[in-house]
């Protein structure tokens, strides 16, 4: 029988019962097909057994069939990962009546996005990054979302890889990473600032500093500090000393060490050196003067508010202060003519009124009398001579005549007068009664009882080692730039010498070749440069308006052997400083622009010059106002010694007899102790955050740092490199 036949048999038994039923054991196959594969580790399942592992995309099959007419559930057991997808079977259920080959696994790999939001963003240039590679450029505040979204299941890491500048900030990120199981949107970047700046002068342990009265930051050493927590953009921020260094016990000043955060705050000064002491008068401005009985010394006796005042140094260290710009005894504001003497910690109001505008009386011209009188004026110069005599020359007074009345009606005007103060009265030496003198040049380098120099306010003044006066430059009345003076002129043996310099009105600085003397070379026409003479008796000059291109500059000239020489600084105007770090001397450190209102300078028993103040330009380039800074110039390089390195300082006032700060100002009076110590009375505010109201009637003691000083300080520079 052939196996045909065989086959048709068995058929017919199986169907008639002959053998039972047997359908159950007729087996089928359950398959189909996977698209979108990515991930791995895809576990397909039948009726919550038979585990098959997927691989691939295309055909696949369960390992265990199941039995004919048997029911089927295909599932996804584990879904794949690396990367993570969601599987969907579709068609995976139903009766097995022949092999399944229908089902259909599909996978799709699910991407979400990453970002979040930005606050407090000022500066420019932010960068974030996501997972060390996504970068984003954030320039505004607002939503962000990264370019690149991150599959289903992996993780995200937000940083910040540039952080912003112009002006500078620190921005942090929370809620930056964790695995992306949804778009993310609560990634938060807050830009904030840091507090920040640089001790000066430390030597004594314990020194702690707070920010807002709670944020502590314990400083051992000079140099910079940051205070560990951030400001939010627009918060204040207020750093005080906590507690002051001992062993030695210093008592530490905080300046500009308040405002409100916009960017990262960087210029907060704690200077430890004791620099300035408020010795006295008012932290008010535009006080009325308190005069007493005339020649009497009080304790409650101080001159009223004023500018442009001129003071002298008598033969016992005291000092002497006439007129100004300012307030009388009654409250009245206008030029002043009173004389008073500073000693042993008192004021005595010597003579002159004590009412504004009164005009001079001349006298005898020569001849000393008890009611002669310079009359009320500012920005006159003033020297003494080797016999303690003052003298003053010129600057804006007070007149009567050509149509002008008496008294606080009088008339204003430049004077070219030359006066002598001595034995308690003055003398008419020299120079006009009236305004507006043209002067007498003669012939320039030859001295002559004719010569006379032309009127003038604001001009420059010192004196030599001889005894001689010197006068550079000054307004004529006539008003820049038409009007400014550019001569240099002695006054010796009774009689003045135009030594160098234009006798035309408003001649231009000649700059020559930087470093290299030269006969042409000269400043040209200066108001209010500062002077200084140096132990070689060369003549510096510094900064003052110019004509060149009328405004503040910040120019370096010396004056030696009858010639000038440019020796730095730049030739254009409104410049601002280049202050590097404090405290440390620098070849590229300059002063920023400053003479529309004067500065005080001194000369210490080394030789090196000293600056304070004025009014221009800080270490930013701004409309000028007035300034705080100390500078030191040891012959060949500038030393930032304190100060505020912007304008709008405000005073620090802690209480008479301590540590304090004068704040900016300019025009102040200013004069050298015997002990070496540099005294400030009064001047002008010409910003509104340190004295609204302008001027100023309060006394400073400035103690110069110490060589010990500078070194440290320089050995903390080198330390930080």
């Amino acid at each position: 029988m052939n196996s045909s036949v065989l086959c048709i048999l068995l058929l017919a038994w199986a169907g008639c019962g002959g053998g039972g039923n047997n359908e159950s054991a007729t087996l089928f196959s359950l398959g189909g097909t996977v698209s979108g594969l990515a991930g791995s580790g895809l576990i397909l399942q039948n009726n919550g057994a038979n585990n098959s592992p997927v691989t691939a995309n295309g055909a696949f099959a369960l390992t265990s069939p199941i039995a004919k007419n048997s029911s089927y559930d295909v599932t996804v057991l584990t879904q794949p990962s690396n990367p993570v997808q969601v599987c969907t079977v579709t068609n995976g259920s139903g009766i097995a009546t022949a092999n399944v080959t229908n089902i259909t696994v599909v996978c799709t790999t699910t991407a979400y996005t990453i970002g979040g939001t930005v606050s407090g963003l000022v500066g420019a240039g932010l960068v974030l990054q996501d997972n060390g590679g996504n970068n984003l450029t954030i320039i505004a505040n607002g939503s962000f979302v990264f370019t690149n979204p991150v599959d289903l299941g992996a993780t995200f890491a937000v940083t910040v890889l540039t952080q912003p500048s112009n002006p500078t900030q620190t921005c942090t990120v929370s809620n930056g990473s964790g695995t992306a199981t949804a778009n993310v949107t609560n990634v938060q970047v807050a830009c904030s600032s840091t507090i920040s700046g640089t001790i000066a002068g430390l030597s004594g342990k314990g020194l702690v500093l707070q920010d807002n009265s709670g944020d502590n930051l314990p400083v051992s050493q000079n140099g910079p500090f940051t205070f560990p927590t951030q400001i939010a953009y627009g918060g204040s921020y207020a750093v005080t000393v906590f507690a002051q260094p001992a062993t030695p016990a210093q008592a530490c000043l905080v300046i500009d060490g308040s405002g409100t955060a916009f960017a990262d705050v960087t210029n907060v000064q704690v200077n430890c050196n004791n620099n300035w002491t408020w010795v006295g008068g008012t932290n008010t401005s535009n006080q009325a003067g308190v005069y007493g009985t005339m020649g009497v010394a009080s304790p409650s006796n101080n001159p009223g508010a004023r500018t442009a005042a001129v003071s002298w140094t008598d033969a016992a260290g005291n000092f002497w202060l006439y007129g100004g710009s300012g307030y009388d005894s009654t409250g009245a504001n206008n030029d002043l003519g009173d004389l008073w003497e500073y000693s042993a910690g008192e004021w005595t109001w010597v003579g002159g009124s004590n009412v504004v505008s009164q005009p001079a009386t001349y006298g005898t011209q020569g001849v000393a009398a008890p009611g002669n009188y310079p009359g009320a004026r500012d920005g006159s110069a003033a020297w003494t001579d080797k016999s303690g005599n003052f003298w003053l020359f010129g600057g804006i007074g007070r007149f009567t005549g050509n149509g002008c009345g008496p008294g606080p009606v009088a008339c204003s005007g430049q004077f070219n007068d030359l006066w002598e103060y001595s034995g308690g009265e003055w003398t008419w030496i020299g120079g006009p009664n009236t305004p507006f003198g043209t002067g007498t040049y003669g012939t320039q380098g030859v001295a002559s009882a004719a010569n006379v120099p032309p009127s003038r306010e604001s001009a420059t003044a010192w004196v030599d080692q001889a005894g001689d006066f010197w006068l550079y430059g000054g307004n004529s009345g006539l008003g820049p730039p038409n009007g400014v003076y550019g001569d240099l002129w002695k006054y010796s043996a009774g009689e003045w010498t135009w030594v160098s310099g234009s006798d035309v009105i408003s001649p231009s600085a000649v700059y020559g070749t930087l470093g290299v003397p030269a006969p042409e070379n000269t400043p040209g026409s200066r108001i209010n440069p500062v002077v200084w003479l140096d132990s070689s008796q060369n003549i510096w000059l510094f900064g003052g308006v110019g004509y060149n291109t009328v405004g503040s500059q910040s120019d370096l000239w010396r004056y030696s052997g009858g010639e000038w020489t440019w020796m730095g600084g730049p030739e254009i105007n409104e410049q601002p400083g280049i202050y590097g770090t404090l405290g440390v001397p620098a070849a590229s450190n300059i002063p920023g622009a400053r003479g529309w209102g004067s500065g005080v300078s001194w000369v210490d028993a080394k030789g090196n010059f000293w600056m304070f103040g004025g009014f221009g330009e800080g270490a930013i380039e701004d409309f000028d106002q007035s300034l705080g800074d100390v500078w030191n110039y040891n012959g060949s390089e500038w030393t930032w010694i304190g100060g505020s390195n912007a304008t709008f300082q405000p005073a620090v006032y802690e209480a008479i007899g301590m540590p304090g700060d004068p704040g900016g100002r300019d025009s102040a009076a200013t004069w050298i102790d015997n002990s070496g110590n540099i005294w400030l009375f009064g001047g002008e505010d010409q910003g509104t955050t340190g004295h609204p109201g302008y001027l100023l009637s309060d006394l400073w003691k400035y103690t110069p740092p110490t060589a010990g000083d500078q070194r440290n300080a320089r050995r903390t520079q080198k330390g930080t490199r």
